[in-house]
């Protein structure tokens, strides 16, 4: 069953595909990755969408339009993979996540926009989509939902693994064998970064490429104190959180708390109570550093598997592979999931999954009380036509090229 898998994650800056063709041989499900590309947003349609998350105040109508507008986006991607791919029987699209509604550590609602019947219209394939609501509505977070990926892909790696996501959040997968799967968000990954980078217009393409900002800026301990000091750190998993709590203002927040303001890097020199941009990167670079590796070494795993934007990072991935010296850190295109394609992947074998009446979470993974089988259907341009429901779920997947 050939499937396209399509998500915008929490960095906001366009859409991912992956078409994998999926074929069960025994208790193994295999996978075949065929195209996959990356298509930004329209400058002006993803600022749209960045004025339109919280905390910012929007309208109904605002709403109502981006959901259009992210809709065709995600249609015309899904054109073009079938144009350059071939024909699919079924696309999961997982939209782009505006707002993720956590209260007390339990998640009570989540919101992914892009409506999928302009994918169905477009492509005359039917949609899997709004995969994450209903592990909420099963006491779940609704993420990580690539956690079911993960338990698949590492379940058989010696002395655990844990897979983590370097996107807008950092999330992690902990694997130990097929007895032990948690995963839970760790915190910020590139979401603060990004935001910096975005407001204060230091990269045209909205991050900080290679590192290089972060490079050539110094840690500013004081404000690093005051950020790892966020609660979020302390709660036990499962949990989730989102650009809700990781925002613009909240490093505005956090500057105040640690007595700075922003300055250019002279004033910053002259130690005027100023912080210069470079610093400020340094800073919120160092911070996804110092909660990833507490969190792996509090894992006890061997080998951290990463994918991602962050993962292209050079100053996140130096960091991480010099703070776990008895960690095998590797990107997880060593285990057949293209690092920069890896979710899109996993919503692909969501599709699956549910196609075949299959479950497509794991409750350690999001924290349900039960696994359930995911998403809404939208039919295509002819009848909707499933495959036989499968007796038992996979043991493992494989990933090929």
């Amino acid at each position: 069953m050939k499937v396209l898998g399509m998500i915008s994650g929490t960095s906001h800056d366009g859409i991912d595909v992956a078409v994998v063709d999926f074929e069960p041989v025994g208790s193994v499900l295999e996978g075949r990755v065929g195209h996959t590309a990356s298509t930004p947003y329209p400058a002006g349609l993803r600022s749209r969408l960045i004025a339109a998350l919280p905390p910012a105040r929007t309208t109904l109508a605002e709403v109502c339009e981006l959901d259009t507008l992210i809709g065709q986006c995600f249609a015309e991607a899904a054109a073009a993979a079938i144009e350059a791919g071939g024909p699919v029987d079924l696309v999961v699209s997982h939209g782009q996540t505006v707002y993720h509604w956590v209260e007390g550590a339990h998640a009570l609602g989540t919101l992914q926009i892009g409506q999928p019947a302009w994918i169905a219209e477009r492509t005359g394939a039917p949609v899997l989509s709004d995969v994450r609501i209903r592990d909420i509505t099963a006491g779940g977070h609704g993420a990580p939902l690539v956690s079911v990926l993960d338990g698949l892909l590492l379940g058989a790696h010696d002395g655990g693994a844990a897979a983590l996501n370097l996107g807008g959040i950092a999330n992690m997968t902990v694997v130990r064998g097929d007895s032990l799967l948690y995963a839970y968000d760790i915190g910020p990954a590139n979401a603060l970064i990004d935001a910096v980078v975005t407001g204060r217009g230091l990269n045209a393409r909205g991050f900080d490429e290679d590192g290089r900002i972060a490079a050539s800026g110094r840690v500013a301990e004081g404000l690093l104190e005051v950020l790892l000091d966020e609660p979020y750190y302390r709660l036990p998993a499962p949990k989730s959180t989102g650009k809700e709590l990781f925002h613009p203002e909240y490093v505005e927040t956090a500057l105040a708390k640690a007595g700075l303001r922003l300055g250019d890097a002279a004033e910053a020199a002259a130690g005027t109570g100023t912080i210069g941009d470079a610093d400020l990167v340094a800073t919120l670079t160092e911070l996804t550093v110092r909660t990833v590796t507490q969190d792996v070494l509090a894992a006890g795993v061997s080998a951290l598997v990463v994918s991602g934007g962050g993962c292209r990072n050079p100053v996140i991935m130096d960091g991480l592979r010099a703070a776990l010296p008895g960690v095998r850190v590797a990107p997880s295109d060593d285990y057949g999931a293209p690092a920069d394609d890896k979710e899109a992947i996993a919503f692909a074998l969501i599709g699956w999954l549910t196609a075949h009446g299959l479950p497509g979470t794991v409750p350690g993974g999001t924290g349900a009380h039960a696994a359930r089988i995911l998403g809404t259907l939208t039919p295509g341009a002819g009848p909707l036509v499933l495959p036989a429901p499968a007796a038992e779920p996979p043991r493992s997947l494989v990933l090929t090229r």
